[in-house]
């Protein structure tokens, strides 16, 4: 399900120290946002924030002055909800996890094809849209993002954290192709994970909205058919 249509009214800002990166990237961010602010360092950054206050925040790791990471814990003082993406050339799972823990939407290791790049602003999309509204999922289930419940045949099922992340993300990436190093990196960063632990959750959440909403596709991932 693509809610990058959201995006057309909201502003975002874009933190990055590297010209060339910064000029590509935020020349596709005006296809997308109303407004867009840009900035070369994270004390720029932190400024722009607070008289500006935008409602998406893209932002590098390493940058002069302060650090995207830093920008990030002083933003997350205030404000617990605003998406943030972070784009990186660090692979070292300290940063990754210094990231998580300041509830960020999208960790991107640079270089970062525009799919991927896509991905993440749909996902920070999703965060933004009233979760009040529900989700149709296949021929008779719903879907409440805000509650984390599915609703099939009148029955209200409650799904784990886990299991919530993982049916998002396949609403993002609606009717794709979805492998398991996608949903691997999706969940669980890049902590090492096995597929058998992907097939099981997959399978919790298959009873939940319905077998026939996700299919195999052998040796590849699978597709949500929605």
């Amino acid at each position: 399900m693509d809610f990058l249509e959201v995006l057309e009214n909201k502003k975002v800002l874009y933190a990055e120290d590297e010209e060339g990166i910064r000029k590509n990237v935020a020349d596709i961010l005006e296809l997308f946002f109303n407004t867009v602010f840009v900035a070369n360092d994270g004390l720029d950054a932190l400024d722009i924030y607070e008289t500006q206050k935008p409602d998406i925040i893209i932002v590098d790791i390493c940058m002069p002055k302060v650090d995207g990471l830093d920008v990030i814990k002083q933003i997350r003082k205030e404000n617990k909800k605003i998406p943030i993406i972070v784009l990186s050339a660090h692979k070292d799972e300290k940063y990754l996890w210094r990231a998580v823990e300041q509830k960020i939407s999208k960790y991107l290791i640079k270089p970062f094809d525009k799919e991927m790049f896509l991905h993440a602003l749909n996902v920070c999309a999703m965060e933004l849209v009233d979760y009040e509204f529900k989700i149709h999922i296949g021929k008779d289930g719903l879907y409440e993002p805000c509650k984390k419940i599915v609703t099939c045949k009148e029955e209200a099922i409650q799904l784990s954290k886990n299991e919530s992340r993982l049916l998002e993300y396949f609403i993002s990436r609606a009717n794709q192709t979805v492998t398991f190093d996608d949903i691997a990196c999706h969940l669980w960063g890049y902590e090492e994970t096995n597929k058998d632990a992907i097939k099981s959750l997959i399978k919790e959440v298959r009873k939940k909205i319905g077998k026939e909403t996700i299919r195999n596709l052998y040796g590849i991932g699978y597709i949500f058919e929605n």
